[in-house]
């Protein structure tokens, strides 16, 4: 299977693993890369136990990095979330480029990429994946004039932090092809063939999925997660504001909480600190604590009815690639 998207990365389907942060480590994102897709590590990846130390984050990054190679010789991605004053971007830039990674996924804001971050990883012949928070037409623009290799657009159908923006995949993603030179992959709410079949009928060479990945063998996520996805549909997702924009997640009580707190006019600030960050998602996904958690996932859940392994996940994707 040849593409543009296949042929930069090195890989045999063009089909990307989302880094889903806490549930990704060496041997579910080798899983992916084995077969045939591209797996990444998220920014948490393979951890249990949270740290603030720019440093320690970026050795344990390269803990797992070397984990991951020692369980595939294909091709895989590490992320980096680009921050304002770059205090974690940079150790783990570092990282990447010492330890011959050869695929980075960079995540940011509309317009914090930079030559400062792109040059580095160019000059070291890193694939740049770039995926913007808020995918736009300037910000595309500037993304290829800088040299990234391959644009994801995100829609509002996505789990975790929703673009500002309350565009669907499927619209947006024509609309970000039509500017570019470069390939586009798709992000948001695709769940099977039809989705994958959908994003390349609409111009999109790849396709990015999280949720779908997540019931899945190989998967750290706790078991109860896994089958609360395979139990669920996107009607059952709820919606809340928050910082930066918006959030959806299956039903927990923190979220029936923060659901009841956007609908009786709490600040989106508010919203935020009563979430608890990240450790939110650690707690209810990772741990599977339903109580003080949050289980966010895409509206492309639907079509998931089983736990399978990622073998299977990326055979069945494959199907619709055209």
């Amino acid at each position: 299977m040849s593409n543009r998207v296949a042929d930069i990365l090195g890989i045999e389907k063009p089909i990307i693993q989302g880094p889903m942060s806490w549930i990704t480590n060496a041997e579910f994102v080798a899983a992916v890369s084995n077969a045939g897709g591209l797996g990444i590590l998220g920014p948490n990846a393979g951890q249990t136990t949270v740290t603030v130390s720019p440093e320690e984050t970026a050795e344990r990054m390269r803990r797992e990095i070397r984990k991951t190679k020692a369980l595939t010789d294909k091709p895989f991605g590490t992320t980096v979330i680009v921050d304002g004053d770059l205090k974690y971007t940079w150790p783990i830039l570092e990282i990447i480029i010492e330890e011959d990674v050869k695929t980075v996924l960079l995540n940011g804001a509309e317009g914090t990429l930079t030559e400062k971050i792109v040059n580095p990883l160019k000059e070291a012949n890193i694939k740049i994946i770039y995926r913007p928070l808020n995918p736009t037409l300037e910000d595309a623009r500037a993304a290829q004039a800088m040299g990234v290799d391959i644009y994801v657009v995100t829609g509002f159908d996505e789990g975790g932090t929703l673009p500002t923006s309350i565009i669907g995949t499927f619209t947006i993603t024509p609309m970000i092809v039509d500017v570019l030179n470069i390939p586009v992959v798709s992000a948001g709410g695709i769940g099977d063939a039809r989705g994958v079949a959908s994003a390349f009928a609409l111009g999109a060479e790849g396709v990015f999925l999280g949720s779908r990945f997540i019931p899945t063998v190989e998967n750290p996520a706790a078991e109860s997660v896994k089958q609360k996805i395979v139990d669920a549909s996107a009607s059952d997702l709820l919606l809340y504001r928050t910082l930066p924009a918006y959030y959806r997640s299956l039903p927990t009580p923190l979220v029936q909480k923060l659901v009841d707190m956007d609908q009786q006019g709490a600040s989106r600030e508010e919203i935020a600190q009563a979430a608890g960050g990240a450790g939110a998602i650690r707690i209810g996904m990772l741990e599977g604590n339903g109580e003080g958690g949050i289980i966010t996932v895409g509206t492309g859940i639907t079509p998931i009815t089983k736990i399978q392994t990622v073998q299977e996940v990326v055979d069945e994707l494959a199907t619709g690639i055209c």
